[in-house]
């Protein structure tokens, strides 16, 4: 099993968490990246960079994935594809995407992106909070607990 990690977006406070998950259960996880990224030495992370370009961490990340593998991010047709292929997803505020709820999110994302490309102005999300934090490293937790009896 192996984590992966959509590192552009990921929040520092969620590579934290997970920096301290590879260490404590011994699993793997690389943060992928069009840029470069520090992180601390461990035999349990590192790092891909990727080239620049629209999509390219999430098609190397969908062509990495196996199953049983989860990655980390809030790109929605990201999560679809790894859910495609066979592997778990879990985004920075702790909510898991499987096969029963990524259609949903996907037509979501899709009519949101209309809205905005109308010109209606929707925000963006609203800033990790506490909640937040706890509810990904929880959800973590529950994940590893599974993976590794």
């Amino acid at each position: 099993m192996q984590i992966w990690v959509d590192a552009d977006a990921c929040p520092v406070v969620v590579k934290e968490i997970l920096f301290r998950a590879a260490e404590r259960a011994k699993i793997p996880v690389t943060l992928v990246a069009n840029q470069p990224l520090q992180v601390p030495r461990s035999p349990y992370i590192s790092t891909k960079r990727v080239g620049s370009g629209f999509d390219v961490a999430d098609d190397y990340i969908a062509g990495q994935v196996e199953q049983g593998d989860l990655v980390i991010t809030a790109d929605i047709p990201l999560a679809a594809d790894v859910i495609k292929n066979g592997g778990a997803v879990l985004n920075p505020r702790g909510e898991r995407y499987t096969e029963e709820n990524i259609r949903q999110r996907l037509v979501m994302r899709d009519f949101m992106e209309t809205l905005r490309g109308s010109g209606i102005q929707s925000g963006g999300p609203p800033p990790l909070n506490q909640t937040d934090r706890r509810n990904f490293a929880n959800e973590l937790d529950r994940f590893l607990a599974k993976a590794r009896p």
